[in-house]
């Protein structure tokens, strides 16, 4: 069954907190995190669901397939379980995303992250910027891209 897209509620945070460690270390194994799983399940907690315009996919079972996370214009996160992958989720998910902010979108993607970066270009986003990744946390090499309708 196609999962259900709808705004995460603070006792969401837990589960979308699992789905982005497990996300991350499947896609990113390669990727220093700057944070402990501690580290992440209180941001979510404190920040992602009470400060941003955050979104699940709730499968049929309940559980939590993707994520989603806007921060103004920012396309701030976009997590899948890795059992979802390849199965459109993530193209609902961007399709959700530029239904809410109409006149555009930015998101930064680490530069290792190939799929990610196909993926993305073939939602319409184009490269805006590579960074040597000296700004952010993991010190990893980036990439900046945009949609614009």
């Amino acid at each position: 069954m196609t999962p259900v897209l709808r705004r995460a509620s603070a006792a969401d945070a837990g589960a979308l907190a699992d789905v982005w460690l497990r996300s991350y270390a499947a896609a990113l194994p390669d990727v220093r995190r700057a944070h402990t799983d501690s580290e992440v399940r209180d941001w979510f907690r404190h920040v992602v669901v009470e400060r941003h315009e955050t979104w699940l996919a709730a499968a049929e079972d309940g559980s939590v397939a993707g994520l989603l996370v806007l921060d103004g214009s920012e396309l701030d996160q976009l997590y899948l379980a890795p059992e979802w992958r390849g199965q459109g989720l993530g193209d609902r998910l961007v399709t959700l995303a530029k239904s809410r902010r109409p006149t555009g979108l930015s998101l930064w993607t680490f530069q290792v992250n190939a799929p990610a970066c196909r993926f993305y270009a073939r939602q319409g986003f184009v490269e805006a910027e590579r960074t040597d990744g000296s700004r952010n946390e993991e010190r990893e090499p980036d990439i900046r891209m945009t949609w614009t309708p």
